[in-house]
């Protein structure tokens, strides 16, 4: 009877183990322990200053002239991408040609180390020196694991080896394993400065012309006083002309009247 216990608990044994992943010492499994603690470095940071004027905008397409005269083309910016100009956030539709925008990014480099410690704890069922062992687990089932060089067991408090491991023996083992990570974050910060608005054009400013001084007004005479009335006198309006033709006539005909006279007498 006992050795046909035995027999059905090799049985047992053996479909468990068969059942389980041999590939690895540590396979996922619930009586598998896992702890991490992650160790942060000193961060360095890095900061990249872009600048350029805005020459072109259409829709969410945007043209960029850097300082060093490169024109580059922004195809579909997103809306939620801002521009902060005088503390307010401006999305592509709203900023303007001619406005001075500065492109700040900032990486932040940060590393790490990430400390893993997988702890499991069983009863030795069989063993294998140095390949695998098999352990009686805490669910009761039995689990196959591939023994990594160097791998130590803690037995009463006691490290030793694969090859001092006897059936019956409850063991723990415990893997720790540091990875170092490098964590990489980008903060990325956009302002901008609108144009200057066009100068006020400058008011009409008369032309002055140089005028001659006015004619200064003619003086009025002082009213004369008052003196004796002197007789008044009719315009000359007769001539002498037609009293001298008058007689110049009366003269010839007085002539030709004589010398008819002479004829006849």
């Amino acid at each position: 009877m006992k050795s046909l216990g035995l027999s059905r608990s090799m049985m047992r044994g053996l479909l468990v183990g068969g059942a389980v992943c041999l590939a690895s010492f540590w396979p996922v499994a619930a009586q598998v322990q896992t702890s991490k603690t992650v160790a942060h470095g000193d961060p360095t940071h890095e900061v990249k200053v872009e600048r350029g004027e805005v020459v072109y905008v259409s829709g969410n397409d945007v043209v960029i002239k850097t300082e060093d005269g490169e024109l580059r083309h922004f195809n579909n910016v997103p809306d939620s991408v801002t521009v902060l100009v005088d503390g307010k956030p401006l999305n592509v539709h709203q900023i303007k040609p001619g406005m001075k925008v500065e492109k700040q990014t900032i990486t932040t480099t940060t590393p790490k180390v990430v400390t893993t410690v997988e702890t499991v704890t069983g009863k030795v069922w069989q063993v294998s020196p140095p390949n695998w062992v098999i352990l009686t687990l805490e669910n009761g089932q039995n689990q196959k694991f591939k023994v990594p060089n160097g791998q130590k067991f803690t037995v009463e408090g006691k490290d030793t080896d694969v090859f001092a491991l006897r059936k019956g023996m409850v063991v723990s083992a415990q893997r720790v394993t540091e990875v170092p990570e490098t964590v990489v974050t980008q903060q990325v910060k956009r302002t901008g400065k609108m144009p200057p608005p066009p100068p006020t054009p400058k008011a009409d400013v008369p032309i002055l012309i140089a005028a001659a001084p006015p004619a200064p007004a003619p003086a009025i005479a002082a009213p004369a006083a008052p003196a004796e009335q002197a007789p008044a006198k009719l315009p000359k309006t007769a001539s002498q002309l037609p009293l001298l033709g008058f007689l110049g006539t009366l003269l010839c005909g007085i002539s030709l009247v004589s010398m008819l006279v002479r004829k006849l007498a």
